[in-house]
């Protein structure tokens, strides 16, 4: 067959390398401080002060922004231009790393947190739309593998960088160091501005439904971190709540009527997309929920350091690693839904694994045994998610189709720390970490649920045919448009 020439050809260019090495780096960083200050935590509370509410919103104000306007970002990219968007997101990440790091209270560490998301969001879309037009074919599987592996494991790695700047140095550290991959990478992005894709500056960009996007995802979270504190009866908790609720309801009027969205509904009449994001709503708010509980719960109950439970996180991300590309390449040869299905379930089957926690805790067998089932899983799903989703929209829309994937992951990570208060409680213990573990296991299970029922596998033919992109209609839409 033509496999083996495929796979070998298209990473042989040095353009390509570098889109790779750039989209991976860019969206690595991004991902990263969405994760990075969880075992910070602590050390941010004792040294700023504002006691848990402060902390969740340490974490939640990036995911806000980042979440809401990684969809804008989306446009943007197709607007001017893959390259320049990633520059300027580059240039203000960096900036507003610094301002993380030099933050002197709680709520200037929370407002430059949230300025660093907006900065975030310009970076992951871009980044992996440059993949999609670079790469065709099984290629673009791998690429996308890798791509999905090195940003995943930015989710479970970031604790580890956290604890040990932690235990070692300052949790400021944590900011100041995105400085130097953003520096690192600027001459090679530099480079790439001529190879952009063609720009269509005709199209406008959906403002006002970014900002209904900001309220309709901010009023819930702050009800549901505040609520914790102030209490359901109080008008500052159930006002933003339905504040949010209706910005959320215009959001999605505004959608469907103007003629330019920045999240074009239409694109979730498209089998395999719209399967595809609900699979990584629930996917992704169980990973977010389940390493956020897990950290915290391995040092404030389980007595270890921010070092050693960030390694205790770590299995997971070496076997991603390994194995992402490797999966990836399965995917795009025996198309995606049953290793989407398999995936969720080896993840659930990790997370149940550690209800096995006592006190005292021993993690070489209540923990280890289900962070090894859990990166098996992970390493199985992430590439094939990707692939599916962004194989079924036109390659003229993957800044778009990109930053709607990334979106709904940012957001589900969003809503599930928001609910962590709701289910483990006021307080962190056995019976707390308990609840979470079969909540995570619970969200895993309807993302395999929904790939197994909804995503379909493109026609083993629909790549070799150069003039047959409708091969894949059965899917609702192109789903494999790789010539």
């Amino acid at each position: 067959m033509h496999m083996t020439d495929s796979v070998a050809l298209p990473p042989s260019t040095p353009l390509q390398k570098r889109v790779l090495v750039v989209a991976i780096v860019a969206s690595f960083i991004a991902i990263l401080d969405g994760f990075v200050v969880n075992l910070a935590l602590p050390a941010i509370g004792r040294e700023l002060g504002g006691g848990l509410a402060i902390q969740q919103w340490v974490v939640d104000a990036y995911l806000l922004t980042l979440g809401a306007l990684i969809l804008v970002a989306g446009s943007l990219s197709d607007h001017f231009g893959r390259a320049r968007i990633l520059e300027w997101g580059l240039a203000g990440f960096a900036v507003t790393s610094v301002m993380c790091g030099l933050a002197w209270t709680g709520e200037i560490l929370v407002v430059s947190r949230a300025l660093q998301g907006i900065a975030g969001a310009l970076l992951v879309p871009s980044s992996l739309a440059m993949i999609i037009t670079s790469f065709s074919g099984p290629a673009q599987s791998k690429a996308i593998g890798q791509w999905s592996g090195w940003t995943s494991a930015a989710a479970i790695v970031g604790p580890l960088i956290g604890g040990v700047a932690v235990d070692l140095l300052s949790w400021r550290v944590i900011f100041f160091i995105n400085v130097i991959p953003a520096v690192a990478i600027w001459p090679m992005l530099a480079g790439l501005r001529s190879s952009d894709a063609a720009r269509d500056r005709s199209k406008r960009i959906d403002y006002p439904g970014a900002v209904l996007a900001m309220v309709g995802l901010g009023g819930p979270v702050y009800a549901f971190i505040e609520q914790g504190r102030m209490g359901w009866s109080s008008a500052q908790v159930w006002g933003p709540l339905v504040v949010g609720v209706v910005a959320m309801v215009l959001f999605l009027w505004h959608e469907a009527r103007t003629a330019e969205p920045m999240l074009p509904l239409r694109l979730f009449t498209i089998r395999n997309f719209g399967w595809g994001n609900i699979a990584t709503l629930a996917i992704y708010a169980g990973i977010s929920l389940g390493f956020f509980v897990l950290g915290i719960y391995l040092q404030q109950v389980g007595g270890m350091g921010a070092t050693l439970a960030g390694m205790a996180l770590l299995p997971g991300t070496v076997i991603l690693m390994l194995s992402a590309s490797y999966f990836g390449g399965l995917a795009g040869k025996y198309g995606p839904r049953w290793f989407m299905t398999v995936g969720p379930l080896l993840c659930g089957a990790g997370f149940l694994m550690s209800l096995s926690v006592q006190e005292p805790l021993n993690y070489w067998t209540q923990v280890l045994p289900g962070q090894i089932v859990f990166g098996i899983g992970l390493a199985t799903l992430v590439a094939p998610l990707t692939a599916a989703i962004l194989g079924a929209v036109p390659p003229e829309e993957a800044g778009i189709g990109s930053a709607v994937n990334n979106a709904v992951a940012r957001i589900a990570g969003l809503i599930s720390i928001a609910f962590a208060g709701v289910i483990v409680g006021p307080v962190f213990t056995r019976q707390g970490l308990y609840n979470a573990l079969v909540v995570t296991a619970g969200l895993f299970l309807i993302g395999a649920v929904a790939s197994a029922v909804g995503i379909r596998n493109p026609p083993r033919e629909a790549a070799a045919p150069v003039g047959e992109p409708d091969a894949a209609s059965d899917d609702g839409g192109p789903a494999e448009q790789r010539s």
